[in-house]
């Protein structure tokens, strides 16, 4: 019974092995995942070769590394699988990024950079993360790298690493993060809106191009993201001499939104129960036109944006005395206690962050390549989702005392992580956050 799991992945995974087309590949895929599931502190490629009997170190690293196949299908593959676990109109697309620290210069990607997970400048890649996630269940669909200027501006750098001439020119991590939201949605993958924290919210044409693709959103933003009051409006400034104005000026001057918070009432809201009873805050929203327009220049204030979309402007006082605050275009009808909801939402790709991390080795790969970084990050989200599938299926199950489903997890994760009595997927998986 303990090795049920590996059957099961081997059953799972032959949509994946179906799309590779070939015998040896057919047999390295099962392997590799096994390995970054199963027992072992590191998952890289030599240690989980020396764990797979039969399996060659030379094998496994070809297969990751060097060998010829096409990722697009076994990505598609794992759109559908998470769709069908977590997609739908209550599902939310959500995108952050994560940092994997490194040594030395020569790994695709590498270089200085702030990284979310230590808090500070470090010498590190940069994944941007896409994950769809219903409730408190989250399953990670897209991991691609952020290639600073120090790289794209050195040709033999980027050479030595194979990265492919297709992603050579410098993209901001909003650009990525856009190019994946198109991928998710050509691939079918179902979601009610876009959540992302203020590293993508405070981008304007990141927001913008949101909505010009019909998405619902909820973004984090600096506090002095400027605002305009939502009644604001555009107007001809009478000249004082010289030519009239020609171009119309906002009849008040935009605020910071820290400022434009201050006087609204703020109310404590919860938007879950965890484990320790109700998650709250103090949270406040208004009605505002984000200062995102085109800009033009308005009398001593400068060069200035104009008003553009009508958004929520949300602001949430934490326990701790930190304040946050955030843009929506939810509707205007929409409740606060909603709106904390969407925004709040928002937590779980942390959690996938750190398992697949703690877990699943994303951080381990020693290899230096473009394609072979993409590819272990690729198996890490295949595990992954796996493995969620299987606590989704043991979280409809009643116990039946030692022979439950969790007693045939893999190693790594035992039956303390699981409670296969509580009623819900989601209840069930809020206790691995």
């Amino acid at each position: 019974m303990v090795d049920d799991w590996r059957d099961d992945l081997r059953e799972w995974l032959d949509p994946f092995v179906a799309t590779l087309g070939d015998r040896r590949r057919e047999r390295m895929c099962p392997a590799y995942v096994e390995g970054l599931i199963g027992p072992g502190d590191r998952k890289s490629v030599q240690p989980m070769a020396m764990r797979s009997p039969g399996i060659g170190y030379d094998q496994l690293h070809h297969f990751i590394s060097a060998a010829l196949w096409d990722s697009a299908p076994l990505e598609k593959e794992l759109c559908r699988q998470a769709g069908a676990l977590v997609g739908g109109s209550d599902a939310w697309l959500i995108i952050d990024d994560t940092a994997l620290p490194k040594k030395g210069r020569a790994s695709v990607g590498v270089a200085p950079q702030y990284a979310s997970v230590l808090g500070k400048n470090a010498n590190c890649q940069t994944l941007v993360s896409v994950t769809l996630a219903s409730g408190e269940v989250p399953v990670m669909i897209g991991l691609r790298l952020f290639l600073p200027q120090s790289w794209t501006s050195d040709k033999a750098r980027m050479d030595r690493a194979k990265v492919p001439e297709e992603v050579r020119t410098y993209r901001t991590k909003p650009e990525i993060a856009l190019a994946e939201i198109d991928r998710v949605r050509s691939a079918g993958a179902r979601f009610g809106g876009v959540l992302a924290d203020a590293g993508y919210g405070l981008s304007g044409p990141f927001r913008q191009a949101l909505t010009e693709r019909g998405l619902t959103w909820a973004v984090g933003i600096p506090h002095k993201q400027k605002v305009y009051p939502v009644d604001v409006a555009l107007i001809f400034p009478v000249a004082g001499r010289g030519r009239p104005r020609v171009n119309q000026v906002p009849d008040v001057p935009s605020r910071p939104a820290q400022e434009m918070l201050e006087s609204e009432k703020w109310q404590t809201v919860s938007w879950r129960r965890g484990t320790k009873g109700k998650l709250s805050a103090r949270f406040a929203a208004t009605r505002v036109r984000v200062a995102d327009g085109p800009p033009q220049r308005i009398g001593n204030l400068g060069q200035q944006h104009l008003p553009g979309e009508e958004v929520w402007l949300v602001g949430e006082h934490r326990s701790t005395g930190e304040r946050k605050y955030y843009l929506s275009n939810l509707p205007a009808d929409t409740p606060l206690k909603k709106l904390a909801g969407a925004i709040k939402a928002r937590w779980v790709c942390e959690q996938a962050h750190q398992q697949l991390k703690e877990e699943l080795g994303l951080d381990h790969f020693e290899g230096r390549s473009w394609q072979g970084l993409h590819r272990h990050a690729l198996m890490t989200m295949i595990a992954f989702a796996f493995l969620q599938a299987r606590r989704l299926k043991a979280a409809g199950r009643k116990k039946k005392g030692p022979s439950s489903p969790a007693a045939t997890e893999p190693t790594s994760y035992q039956a303390g992580d699981l409670e296969p009595a509580q009623s819900a997927a989601a209840a069930q998986l809020s206790s691995l956050s």
